[in-house]
Parts: structure tokens; sequence; C-alpha cells
């Protein structure tokens, strides 16, 4: 009977370790990194490539101050893969098909902590799509 329960006892921590909440599957795999850098130079609004919508990622700060060197960087999950990251008042573009597409965003800054944000939207060709996320000082970010 000892041995059942140990069995038990074991089984029910395997299942608990294998269910540790981690980031959702609309995001992509947590062993990954960016190396994000800022192009300053001005930028035109691109247009959809035929037959697909676009979608555009943008981090507002806003009037935020959050001190010297402290960088906010969000990672942006599209559909279970990463597609790209965002650092301070940034934004990058993705083509993407038409339908049903879902949206991560999971802040990772050592100081405001790692909240992840979910969106899910249905794309038509030849649209176009703004996500924009801003830190709220003590909440988190707002879309």
């Amino acid at each position: 009977m000892r041995i059942i329960v140990l069995v038990m006892l074991f089984a029910a921590f395997a299942f608990a370790q294998a269910q540790t909440p981690g980031l959702p599957t609309s995001c992509g795999p947590e062993k990954i990194s960016f190396d994000v850098k800022s192009d300053k130079s001005q930028h035109t609004l691109a247009e959809p490539e035929p037959g697909k919508a676009l979608i555009y990622f943008i981090q507002d700060n806003g009037e935020q101050s959050f001190g010297i060197g402290v960088a906010v960087v969000s990672w942006i999950g599209l559909d279970g893969a990463w597609v790209g990251a965002n650092k301070n008042n940034s934004y990058f573009s993705v083509p993407v098909e038409p339908g049903e597409h879902h949206v991560c965003s999971a802040l990772r800054s050592e100081l405001l902590g790692h909240p992840v944000e979910l969106a899910h939207f249905t794309a038509e060709a030849g649209k176009v799509y703004y996500f924009r996320a801003r830190y709220i000082r003590g909440g988190g970010l707002v879309y």
C-alpha cells in the first residue's frame, strides 16, 4: 500500500511539474533572445502584399520615465512563434495570411517584471492592423 501511495505522490508531483504555467502557446518558446536595434530614420508606412494583411506592432512608453538605462523590451509572438521585439518607443510590421491570428506580447524587464498580454483577431486581405502596447505604471501593458 505504501508503494502505491508513493507512486501516486510521485506521479502527481511529475504531473504538476509538467503543468507549471509558462508562456502561453500563442507566444513562442521560452528559450529565445532578441538583439533589438532601433533604426531612427524616417520610414513610410508599408502596404500589404497582394492577398495578405499587414500588422504593425508598436511599443509606446508614453510619458513614463523609467530612469537611466532602463530598457522596456516586449517580445511579440504570433500564432505560436516569436516574430520580433520592440524596445522603448519602437515598432515593426509583419505580413500575415488572411484568417484568425493569436497575438502575444511579453514584457521582458528586470525592473518592471514579465507580464504577458494576449489578443486575437481575424485578418482580412489588403487591410492594415495596429497593435499598440503602452506600459502603465504599476499595471502592465495596455493595448
